[in-house]
C-alpha cells in the first residue's frame, strides 16, 4: 500500500454529504476500531479542485466520532491521506484523516422542528 499525503489547501470547498457513521465490517457486522481502540467513523465528503470543475465524493475514515457535522455543511479535513490498495484483481483508493470538523464560522446543525417533515418539498424522506 502506498500512502500519499493530500494538500487540502489545493481543494476548493469541502462539503459533508453523508454525516458520520461507524465503519462496519460487512462480513461480521462488527464495528471497526483502530489499533488504539477508537471506533472508526466514515464521513462522506464532496471535494473539488480549485483549478477545475471536477468534483469527487470520497469517504474519509477518522478515529472517534466527529461531532457537529451534518449534510450540506462546509468541513475541514485534517491530515488527509490517500491510501492506494490492491487485493487480488481489485484495487482502489481509501481516504483517512485525523479529523473532519465543521469549517470555521459554520453554524451548528439545526435539529428538525417537531412535526416538521424531513426530505424534499413534498415531505418525502
Amino acid at each position: 500500500m502506498q500512502s500519499i499525503p493530500v494538500d487540502t489547501a489545493r481543494l476548493g470547498a469541502i462539503l459533508c454529504v453523508v454525516p458520520p457513521e461507524p465503519r462496519v465490517n460487512p462480513e461480521t457486522g462488527q464495528i471497526r476500531v483502530d489499533r488504539d481502540g477508537n471506533t472508526i467513523y466514515v464521513v462522506g465528503c464532496v471535494v473539488r479542485q480549485v483549478e477545475g470543475r471536477r468534483s469527487d465524493v470520497i469517504e474519509v475514515a477518522v478515529p472517534g466520532e466527529p461531532r457537529g457535522l451534518d449534510a450540506g455543511m462546509r468541513v475541514e479535513i485534517t491530515e488527509l491521506t490517500a491510501i492506494q490498495w490492491q487485493m487480488g484483481d481489485r484495487s482502489g483508493t481509501s481516504w483517512r484523516a485525523t479529523a473532519v470538523t465543521p469549517a470555521a464560522g459554520q453554524p451548528a446543525p439545526a435539529a428538525a422542528a417537531p412535526g416538521k417533515p424531513k426530505g424534499g418539498p413534498g415531505g418525502e424522506g
